[in-house]
């Protein structure tokens, strides 16, 4: 076999139609910087076939046993690589940081810009002509999606899917979701050790992320309506033979794709970004889709801000009847017919003038796509609940740049509500005191725990759904209005006011608030108010002293001194927009 080929001998047709390889700067040369390149992965087996032209395609893995919903994506590349070397590519599988939500402290946000500024200088620095991206788990498809529009490489994503339904005495149980409830009954006494241990064990039974529509569900349905995995890909459960297919056919897609125009920055467009904010409304999704999807459209150069997520979010209603919103969970609906059929449905509500990485348009992949139960994919005319009913943005003098809230998780009772404040500085000060029978808390309080934002915590950890007071519990109350510069899951549920901004770490009015202040809330008015004058509170921050940092080393300081705010995406402020492709200088 020829060791420099001096013209390919196999390229697939899209990629000799599309812009030159750019593996051929690595394995293409005849001299010394192309042997360096080539012989050191024949030491790895690899023959000299693989250096005749053909397109290198990298299968960027988030696979960890420190991220169990993860843990089977090794098996996940081998169907991808089956489909590369298929259609006549050169898989090569690397790494990438992986980020779990069970395990990481503080939080797995504190490392989502990390794992991006990872995967795009891995993308960038390597031979690869395109990306197939395996993710899964809460962070690792936002990370991946920043870190491949940055990198500006041809990029499909895979996610590895969502675990098979819990079973719990007789009933479908959610991971996340019924982890809340099954907890504060714990506390409240109404179910005991043995029940929430057998509970434990009957809860996530397969291989996959939640199978509710958290985080996980939301990105993944998200990236297929943004263009970027094959139809279908989002809903198949993890352990379903068709996911293995899927992936097949995802990687023998990476290879057409690899040397034509369609990267990140051309699929991921305004119109997919609208499409993307409507079908987060009609799926219920998660609250964490806002930062995300901020932080995405800010590395494409696509202008998105909080009000777009209200207003075109309030335009459909909450068609998709899964926890934490609904009743039925991920199995349900991709066996209804998945997003491809909840998209067909939609289709007269979504912009048409989009490309994804099939070559087609989003409309032209669902064409035809049917439901198969109307229960869990609903009809326009018989929601589960009404437009208006996703995400809301809140404004007011407690939240100038805004603050989130999601109505179908929360008592509607709650969504107009004016109580006394009981203000925390910390979670940790907050838990030291929520199991005290005397805590002067009643249900008319709102809880205020702050610093738990994106500089505050450091990362903005998802405990903005704080559990209730135990003094509450034991009464009967099962909700109250709560109030933090946090985020909280998305399996989660309750009146929480999330994502405050400015954060209270970097003198946002949250930081003014005092025990005994009222506080207002009004989603319908789309308000968040503490009934102060603005005279007091400038008197207020007049006294305000900033927190000491973190820490003066590391990750950590970086990130505290360039995050930006939740409204912003919670990205660092050096990381938006994309970069050049181009392959970089020689060492040699």
């Amino acid at each position: 076999m020829a060791a420099t080929p001096s013209e390919p001998a196999h390229r697939p047709e899209s990629a000799a139609a599309g812009r030159p390889l750019r593996s051929r700067a690595w394995f293409g040369e005849g001299g010394k910087n192309g042997f360096i390149a080539r012989h050191h992965l024949r030491a790895m087996g690899r023959g000299g076939h693989n250096f005749d032209g053909r397109p290198v395609i990298g299968i960027c893995n988030s696979y960890s046993e420190l991220t169990p919903c993860n843990g089977h994506l090794r098996l996940i590349a081998e169907a991808v690589k089956r489909g590369v070397l298929q259609a006549g590519g050169f898989p090569l599988e690397f790494p990438s940081m992986s980020l779990g939500e069970p395990f990481l402290r503080p939080t797995s946000m504190l490392y989502r810009n990390l794992a991006a500024m990872e995967i795009e200088e891995q993308i960038r620095a390597n031979p690869l002509d395109a990306v197939v991206l395996l993710t899964g788990c809460d962070k690792t498809t936002p990370a991946a999606l920043m870190g491949a529009a940055s990198a500006g490489v041809p990029a499909i994503v895979f996610t590895g899917g969502p675990m098979l339904n819990g079973r719990f005495r007789g009933r479908a149980v959610g991971s996340g979701t019924d982890i809340w409830r099954m907890t504060e009954e714990l506390r409240a006494g109404t179910v005991s050790q043995e029940e929430f241990t057998e509970f434990e064990s009957s809860l996530n039974r397969s291989a996959g992320h939640c199978m509710t529509m958290g985080t996980a569900s939301t990105m993944a349905c998200l990236a297929e309506t943004l263009g970027m995995m094959l139809p279908g890909a989002s809903g198949l459960p993890a352990v379903d033979a068709r996911r293995g297919t899927l992936a097949e056919e995802t990687g023998a897609r990476a290879v057409a794709l690899a040397g034509s125009d369609l990267t990140p920055q051309r699929i991921m467009t305004r119109a997919a970004f609208e499409n993307a904010l409507k079908v987060n409304a009609a799926i219920g999704g998660s609250t964490n889709a806002v930062v995300h999807l901020l932080a995405i459209a800010g590395r494409v150069g696509v202008p998105l801000d909080l009000a777009d997520f209200d207003r075109l979010g309030a335009e459909l209603p909450l068609l998709v009847d899964l926890m934490p919103s609904g009743r039925f969970l991920m199995e349900e609906f991709a066996y209804a017919g998945g997003l491809p059929a909840l998209l067909h449905r939609l289709r007269d509500h979504l912009r048409h003038d989009t490309v994804t990485v099939t070559g087609r348009s989003l409309s032209e992949n669902c064409r035809g796509a049917e439901v198969h139960d109307d229960e869990v994919i609903r009809p326009l005319d018989n929601p589960v609940l009404p437009a208006g009913s996703g995400t809301a943005v809140l404004r007011g003098n407690l939240a100038p740049d805004g603050a989130v809230f999601k109505p179908s998780a929360a008592q509607p009772d709650l969504h107009t509500h004016t109580g006394p404040a009981l203000v925390f500085d910390s979670l940790e000060d907050y838990l030291a005191v929520h199991e005290d029978p005397d805590l002067d808390v009643t249900a008319e309080t709102v809880l205020v725990v702050r610093g738990t934002g994106p500089k505050g915590y450091p990362g903005m950890p998802e405990v903005g759904n704080l559990a209730l007071p135990k003094k509450l519990l034991d009464a009967g109350v099962r909700d109250m209005v709560r109030v933090s510069d946090a985020r909280m899951s998305g399996t989660a549920f309750g009146a929480c006011v999330l994502h405050v901004a400015p954060e209270a770490a970097v003198g946002g009015p949250l930081a003014l608030v005092r025990t005994g202040d009222r506080i207002r809330l009004d989603v319908p008015g789309r308000r968040l108010d503490v009934l102060l004058d603005d005279a007091e509170l400038e008197r207020r921050r007049a006294g305000w002293q900033p927190p000491a940092p973190h820490t003066d080393r590391g990750w950590t300081r970086l990130y505290t001194e360039h995050v930006t705010q939740a409204d912003s995406g919670a990205d660092l402020d050096f990381l938006v927009g994309s970069s050049d492709s181009a392959p970089p200088r020689q060492a040699f």
